[in-house]
């Protein structure tokens, strides 16, 4: 069923029935044993074939990880991360590659501490307080979250390109308190906390030599400065639990605008128990992770930031993705594990100057946050044949990671099998049994697992249409498992459109085109788009008498949001937004009729 590579760390077939019994439960009732016999008979034949099928009247079919169950730490993200750190306190942590900034690991903890300290000292933040992260990926990253976190604050993490209407929403929803940014993208927060109509502290980063202090900003560095600080006045709330909030990144669930999703200290460090099960490490040979996905999303900050630096990794860091860069920090800096989206194994795939010369310590690959074919999959291991190519699947939801593939895996079309201690069910896609179906059998995944969210802030209404009873978080992706457990997703019920693997939510930027003056009616969709994956495309209704050209539409756009979420795809002018009787616009009418 899986590869002998595995069996060391997934459960052996002998112990899977008692095994199963000590898995995460999530409030999935217990039943007397008289009252499931027809229904335990009618599993049987797959039970005997697959232990981790099983079958409960409440459930119906659902799916066990055949990895063996984590423990889940339950203690503060920070002292999680930080808690081997004297093996390799003199190793680096983190490293800029455009820079050559960095710092050890004794230095980076130092650090942090020292901002925990002056954070609750000169700023008077206190649990629940939230910091808003506003930042590229810098070494300074991980010393701002985890300082953050140590003075028992919630941490919001926010896309540096955004623009300033953009972050001030997120300030406000966020209740944010402090934000930490960099010399560059001062004069945007500044705007956007005046839009949000606050008057926050603003600590930027000096990333170049030549930076100057901005009038009215706060200098990052004296926040982390070591010299004149008392460790001993850093306080820790005696209310403070592990399942308190410690991130409050932001999503667009299954539909709609996005949506913070709260996310505790057990949720993140279950989830980096989670991916360090499925991918072991020589603790005492340092691998260096080129930081090439940003840190602000829920991927590049649990996978690559927080897992792989409380196992002694090495941060290459990069602000932005340029060809250069990261070339350098696969040769210069011996980039051996590389998290990357489908679009940058494309671009290893083709480019004439990246190959096992150029990436001589590349060991392993992990693609996320968007479908990859599996022709591109052979493509990338025809040019590295040396190279463990792995695939994973999640949500911001959860953490992110829900299925990863195993060592040893050669199925390229799917998404992987079930992390540890977690639970999935496929159920129709009409919504009218919520039982789960046997293998092969399409419909909506369906989780459950220690790293699933508690729920969306202050939003009860989305929190009842995104969880199913028995605390299963739907994933709004349509997908399928194999005999074996494999699991593929095959499309997507969401609206989302996905850029490069960011999410961009049509409600966002209809919102933002029903703004013009001119616009009437506007509704958005995504078409594929052979570098990006998808693009945006508006159908547009102008009101009565007037005119706009579709270069007009898409600048109005693009000065309003990030580039990711721009109209590539164009803008139809159009004489009516197709709707159902309740007013739903119907999408999928509009893909068939106006896709190229």
């Amino acid at each position: 069923m899986y590869p002998a590579t595995q069996l060391l760390r997934l459960r052996s077939a002998s112990a899977l029935s008692s095994a199963a019994t000590r898995s995460i439960t999530t409030k999935r009732r217990q039943r007397n044993t008289s009252t499931v016999s027809a229904e335990r008979a009618r599993a049987q034949g797959d039970s005997e074939t697959d232990k981790f099928l099983h079958y409960s009247p409440e459930d119906g079919y659902y799916k066990t990880s055949p990895y063996d169950p984590i423990v889940v730490r339950n203690v503060p993200l920070h002292e999680y991360v930080w808690r081997d750190f004297k093996k390799w306190e003199s190793r680096t942590a983190a490293v800029c590659v455009v820079t050559d900034r960095q710092y050890t690991f004794a230095q980076m903890r130092d650090a942090s501490a020292a901002f925990a300290v002056r954070l609750q000292t000169k700023f008077k933040l206190r649990k629940p307080d939230v910091v808003a992260i506003c930042l590229p990926n810098l070494p300074e990253y991980p010393i701002a979250t985890l300082g953050a976190i140590e003075a028992g604050l919630t941490v919001t993490t926010v896309n540096p390109i955004y623009t300033a209407e953009e972050i001030a929403r997120q300030l406000t929803f966020s209740a944010a308190n402090l934000i930490v940014g960099t010399v560059q993208n001062y004069g945007t927060l500044n705007e956007a906390c005046k839009l949000a109509g606050k008057r926050l502290p603003i600590a930027v980063i000096r990333s170049r030599q030549d930076d100057s202090l901005p009038a009215g900003a706060i200098d990052f560095f004296e926040l982390i400065s070591t010299q004149n600080v008392r460790y001993d006045d850093l306080q820790v709330p005696k209310e403070a639990t592990a399942d308190d909030m410690v991130f409050l990144p932001f999503s667009s669930g299954t539909t709609g605008l996005p949506k913070g999703v709260m996310l505790s200290h057990n949720n993140i460090t279950s989830n980096c128990e989670q991916v360090q099960a499925a991918l072991t490490l020589n603790l005492n040979v340092q691998d260096t992770l080129p930081g090439v996905l940003p840190f602000f999303h829920i991927y590049g900050l649990t996978v690559v930031m927080l897992s792989k630096l409380g196992q002694g990794s090495r941060l290459a860091t990069m602000p932005a993705f340029k060809p250069d860069d990261f070339m350098k920090a696969l040769d210069q800096y011996k980039g051996s594990i590389l998290n990357l989206v489908p679009p940058i194994a494309l671009f290893m795939i083709n480019h004439p100057n990246i190959n096992e010369q150029t990436a001589p310590a590349l060991r392993v690959v992990m693609s996320g946050a968007a479908p990859i074919g599996q022709h591109d999959v052979e493509r990338f291991l025809q040019k590295f044949p040396k190279v463990a190519f792995k695939q994973g699947y999640g949500m911001t939801e959860a953490s992110p990671v829900v299925l990863l593939t195993p060592e040893g895996n050669t199925r390229y079309a799917s998404t992987g099998i079930l992390s540890g201690s977690t639970e999935a069910k496929i159920v129709p896609l009409d919504g009218a049994d919520l039982k789960g179906v046997g293998p092969r059998t399409t419909g909506e995944l369906c989780v459950r697992g220690p790293q699933v969210m508690s729920g969306y802030l202050n939003n009860e209404e989305a929190n009842e249409v995104t969880f199913f009873p028995g605390n299963w978080l739907r994933t709004g992706d349509v997908a399928f498992y194999d005999e074996d457990g494999y699991f593929y997703i095959t499309d997507r019920m969401k609206e989302l459109i996905k850029v490069k693997g960011f999410q961009v939510p049509p409600a966002e930027l209809e919102a933002v085109l029903r703004d013009h003056p001119k616009i009437l009616e506007a509704a958005v969709f995504g078409i594929p788009h052979e570098v990006n994956g998808e693009a945006p495309r508006a159908i547009v209704v102008l009101r009565q008498g007037q005119e706009a050209t579709a270069e007009d539409i898409a600048a109005y756009v693009a000065e309003r949001v990030a580039h990711y979420k721009r109209l590539e795809g164009g803008v139809i002018f159009v004489d009516e937004v197709p709707k159902n009787p309740t007013g739903k616009i119907l999408r999928k009418d509009l893909k068939a009729q106006y896709s190229d």
